[in-house]
């Protein structure tokens, strides 16, 4: 998508894993200036729209349209009109039961250029998900994508249920839910046998899927019992009993498990991933931001007279991060850090520092200031000088232990951290209707902030069923000394070493 001309995208946005998304849909996301989407396109491809793009929603949830479809049309049109670039994000595929035709046919008219991005449907991926083949050579070589509800303004329905009942060997049902008992009998009235295999598909591919299984004469009440409403897909076919030993998704660690991420927004994808992997929910809110130091002034002293230093010891990824942006901001590059051996907490930051070019000397074997402490006991560092650029926040630790071991420290701000307010009242919605299962903090930051954002409310009783877990000792520490119980304290303080601890323990 090379230079920007007045265009519609419609973008199938997928079943709902925000991982099943194209490569061109998410470019059509990261181009747009209007995003027009649907209930079913996953929220969380939200975060690929520019800053500046207009995000509107027009979702249809059963009977609740927030706009008609005609008005759909409308908007596109007017956008598009206006020199906008529109991407018109649709749940699945935009062509398969997603009126995407109807949109194209307007936009023709409208004389408006337009793009159909396919999408990975949920009549594929649901369940493949659900672990449900819809062809094998053992059971069938035909397959069929029926609408469960068709246009109720049509007189008399253009399915063939004979043909359906008679001579496919997989149906795939979209929409169909509320309808299953009369697409039941419709099939059995047809010739289909009752004890034909059948699955209930709910919210295919993400963290909140669950499915049903049974047969023709007892699906429908199964359905029923368990709860399962729309947006469901249904599957009809011997296939589904293959469910049995090929169902994989509903069976990790975490599924079903809604945690709470206070992590920044900019470090919280690491987390996010190894949990959503495992099976979880995340629920995205940061209790901290991360911003440059109200001043440079102190790490551009340092950097003009790097040549008097013998160590930079960085303490995160941040701290990383910071230090090289303002490095070369100032003119100067990796040459003018040739001389200095170089200190690293923790893999990530010993990784993230390799992407400049540098191996670190130090990485200590627990990944926090005390250990750096004790790795410098090896070292000679008496009367040299060690730079170390960090938190405006920092613990005290690490500059007054490496001076009482005769370094000379001086500790700079490279970044700081402050409270995310913003999703102060999210939190809140959650913990109070009791969704929330799990609460993990990344460090004393993100509990202090967290601890801030609480209302003065009895706080053991907006906790109450949930858990804690925490990336370290430190961190846990402070929850503790703020009033909240830990119930789990990873041995590896690192993400990975996180997750590691919570599969452990919940």
């Amino acid at each position: 998508m090379e230079g920007k001309t007045t265009k519609v995208y419609l973008v199938g946005a997928g079943p709902g894993d925000p991982g099943l998304l194209t490569i061109k849909g998410r470019e059509c996301i990261e181009n747009a200036d209007i995003i027009i989407y649907d209930y079913l396109a996953s929220p969380a491809l939200l975060k690929f729209a520019p800053k500046n793009a207009e995000l509107i929603y027009v979702g249809k949830k059963g009977g609740d349209h927030t706009l008609p479809q005609h008005k759909i049309n409308a908007l596109i049109v007017e956008k598009a009109a206006a020199g906008h670039i529109v991407t018109r994000l649709k749940g699945g595929d935009p062509f398969i039961f997603g009126r995407g035709g109807e949109e194209a046919e307007v936009l023709i008219e409208a004389g408006i250029a337009y793009e159909i991005v396919p999408g990975v449907t949920s009549a594929i991926a649901a369940p493949a998900y659900a672990g449900i083949p819809l062809t094998h050579r053992d059971f069938t070589s035909t397959l069929a994508f029926v609408t469960g509800h068709e246009d109720p303004t049509k007189e008399n329905s253009s399915i063939n249920w004979a043909s359906l009942a008679k001579g496919i060997g997989t149906i795939v049902f979209l929409m169909g839910v509320k309808n299953l008992p009369n697409i039941v009998k419709h099939l059995t009235d047809n010739g289909m046998s009752a004890e034909t295999p059948a699955a209930v598909i709910r919210w295919g591919t993400t963290t909140k899927q669950k499915t049903v299984s049974g047969s023709l004469s007892d699906i429908a009440e199964r359905v029923k019992a368990a709860g399962l409403t729309a947006p469901a897909i249904i599957v009809v076919g011997q296939v589904v009993s293959l469910r049995d030993k090929m169902a994989w998704f509903e069976h990790r660690p975490l599924m079903g498990k809604r945690i709470v991420v206070t992590r920044s927004r900019e470090q919280a994808s690491d987390l996010v991933k190894i949990l959503t992997d495992l099976g979880a929910e995340c629920i995205e809110c940061p209790t901290i931001q991360v911003f440059p130091p109200d001043s440079w002034a102190q790490l551009d002293a340092a950097i003009e007279s790097l040549s008097e230093y013998r160590w930079i010891v960085f303490t995160s990824v941040n701290g990383v991060k910071f230090f090289f942006e303002r490095l070369f901001e100032k003119g100067k590059d990796v040459r003018a850090l040739h001389h200095l051996k170089t200190a690293s907490i923790g893999p990530a930051t010993a990784k993230r520092l390799l992407e400049f070019g540098f191996k670190s000397d130090i990485i200590p074997e627990s990944y926090r200031a005390e250990s750096v402490v004790d790795a410098f006991k090896n070292e000679d560092i008496k009367g040299k000088k060690i730079l170390l650029p960090r938190a405006a926040e920092a613990r005290p630790i690490l500059p007054v232990e490496l001076g009482k071991m005769g370094a000379i420290v001086n500790e700079v701000p490279a970044y700081c951290t402050k409270e995310a307010r913003d999703s102060a009242e999210l939190l809140l919605a959650e913990l109070r209707a009791e969704q929330v299962d799990l609460i993990t903090f990344t460090s004393s930051s993100t509990v202090k902030n967290f601890k801030a954002m609480l209302p003065d409310e009895n706080i053991r009783d907006l906790m109450k069923g949930v858990r804690i877990a925490s990336i370290g000792p430190i961190t846990s520490d402070t929850a503790k000394e703020l009033g909240f119980e830990v119930h789990i304290t990873a041995e590896s303080f690192t993400i990975p070493g996180l997750c590691e601890a919570i599969l452990k323990q919940i």
